[in-house]
């Protein structure tokens, strides 16, 4: 299941400029803030879903009964909605700050059900407001936190959520191995690698030189047993740092595609489904090459496959195993190059999900 982009966006100050210091009375006090619609369309765009986090006393007033604020509320929701805006939930907190209640900001009383989602996307989901109050909010959800200012706008937030660093960190321990991994799909850089496993790190350099994406991986296992659990371990925890750094998936080339090595070629074909498959075929005519035992090729394939959620189609023939199997780390490395690149913010899928 793809993860959800949550933007926790105050009212007064945020949505619309802060009311004065006594009651709502009139519409005419009502007033967007600047560059407010075009900025939720285009964050709307690139697959970000909003939900009001305010704490009602914004208002101004210390006596808020319902009517206080009834009237702006609905202004500024249909507004919105007649825009195409509309919000998954609002959460409007009653208290006072002489209450301490856990739901008024920036506590998250309100919130514990999206912090306890394990789909929430903690990397690009964010707060947005105008007081400390929701940067400390977003600090306790464990989300990043944006301050509208005189110094952030609107149009400066959705350059900073949009353009987000496509980069994915992970780290698996298991009784048998410790991976750490870090990838940057729009940073190409020299490879940084290291299994214990000689041509197993050759392999891995090839696969992000010709994936165009900057790699980074510190593996530790159980080698002195076999090379088994580390090259599985590695595959899964690549994967993971792929699919964690793809984020929504939107915009990616999501398809790719054969690299000859001398008298062998490879063919791949990597489909970003979100639906993991993988398929081989050939056969290598030696058992091992250095420390790495041929086997464990389709094996670390099928293992990317499984965690990077994409279906990877991969043939292989030739006369010299080295060959061959460089050139299978080389193709799947290429038809992951423009299937990674992202070009703007459509999802390449009828489904509107990948």
């Amino acid at each position: 299941m793809a993860l959800k982009k949550i933007l926790f966006i105050d009212r007064d100050g945020t949505l619309i400029a802060e009311p004065p210091d006594e009651q709502i009375d009139s519409y005419e006090k009502f007033k967007l803030i600047d560059g407010v619609i075009d900025a939720l369309l285009q964050l709307k765009k690139a697959g970000f879903r909003f939900v009001m986090v305010s704490n009602q006393d914004g208002l101004g007033t210390e006596s808020f009964p319902e009517a206080d604020f009834i009237g702006p509320q609905n202004l500024l929701l249909d507004i919105l909605s007649s825009q195409g805006i509309e919000f998954d939930a609002i959460h409007i907190d009653r208290s006072f700050p002489k209450d301490h209640a856990p739901t008024r900001k920036p506590g998250v009383g309100m919130l514990l059900d999206y912090i306890k989602d394990p789909h929430l996307d903690r990397i690009q989901s964010a707060v947005i407001g105008d007081r400390q109050t929701d940067l400390e909010m977003a600090a306790n959800m464990g989300i990043q936190g944006f301050l509208l200012d005189d110094q952030l706008g609107w149009k400066d937030i959705v350059q900073a959520l949009i353009h987000q660093p496509r980069v994915g960190e992970i780290e698996r321990i298991t009784n048998e191995t410790h991976i750490q991994v870090r990838v940057d799909l729009d940073s190409i850089s020299t490879p940084q690698v290291s299994t214990g496993i000689g041509f197993f790190d050759h392999m891995l350099d090839q696969l992000a030189a010709h994936g165009g994406f900057g790699l980074s991986i510190n593996a530790t296992g159980d080698i002195h047993i076999d090379e088994h659990h580390t090259v599985e371990d590695t595959g899964l925890a690549l994967g993971q740092a792929l699919d964690q750094a793809l984020g929504d998936r939107r915009g990616i080339g999501r398809y790719g595609f054969t690299t000859p090595m001398d008298e062998s070629i490879a063919t791949a074909a990597v489909d970003l489904s979100g639906r993991p498959a993988f398929v081989f075929k050939g056969a290598f005519h030696r058992d091992q090459v250095g420390e790495l035992s041929t086997e464990m090729v389709k094996h670390f394939f099928q293992s990317l496959s499984q965690t990077l959620r994409a279906a990877i189609h991969l043939s292989v023939e030739g006369d010299n195993t080295h060959h061959q199997v460089e050139a299978c780390f080389k193709a799947v490395g290429r038809a992951l190059r423009p299937a990674l690149q992202k070009g703007g913010d459509e999802l390449p899928s009828t489904k509107g999900v990948l």
